[in-house]
């Protein structure tokens, strides 16, 4: 069986993953991650280069082939679950983990990380923090209806998450 960690960019599913990981003794694999390394460019690039049909496309393969294994802890990416399929290939072998947080600290924590303005593309025009809610609002449905557990993770560390997700797993 595996667990699957979705929920908006910067809610923590990679940084949880990776403790929980460690604490199951299984392997953590980032959807992300593992598609940005396969196709040797960013999720930025691959937007530009591909547009975000692309990424998807890229997306839904790597969701259905990490589905297919077993004893993994899994981040998928913020947007994986928009894809219905996804979610049915995921809830086969897995128990799906929505890790929820405040839209204000979601973008302080997307702000603090240096990293991700030179490797994501914004979603919408307006970006930041408007973004942000304008996005959580259309997924917030998806993520509930997706999910089996949830845990609001706007107030706890890592450490915090990745204890209490032990115990509700």
């Amino acid at each position: 069986m595996n667990i699957v960690l979705i929920g908006y960019r910067g809610s923590g599913k990679s940084s949880i993953g990776k403790k929980l990981a460690a604490k199951l003794w299984l392997d953590f694999v980032d959807s992300d991650a593992l598609i940005t390394e396969r196709a040797g460019m960013t999720i930025r690039e691959i937007f530009e280069k591909e547009t975000e049909a692309g990424f998807r496309s890229r997306e839904n393969a790597v969701i259905h082939e990490l589905a297919g294994r077993d004893n993994l802890v899994i981040a998928a990416g913020g947007g994986a679950v928009l894809n219905p399929g996804n979610v049915e290939a995921l809830r086969k072998n897995g128990k799906i983990i929505w890790l929820h947080a405040e839209p204000a600290v979601l973008h302080q924590r997307i702000e603090a990380d240096t990293a991700t303005s030179a490797t994501r593309p914004n979603l919408t025009a307006s970006g930041g923090l408007d973004e942000i809610k304008t996005l959580l609002t259309q997924r917030m449905p998806i993520y509930k209806s997706a999910a089996q557990v949830t845990l609001d993770v706007t107030h706890l560390s890592i450490d915090e998450a990745a204890v209490r997700l032990v115990s509700l797993i």
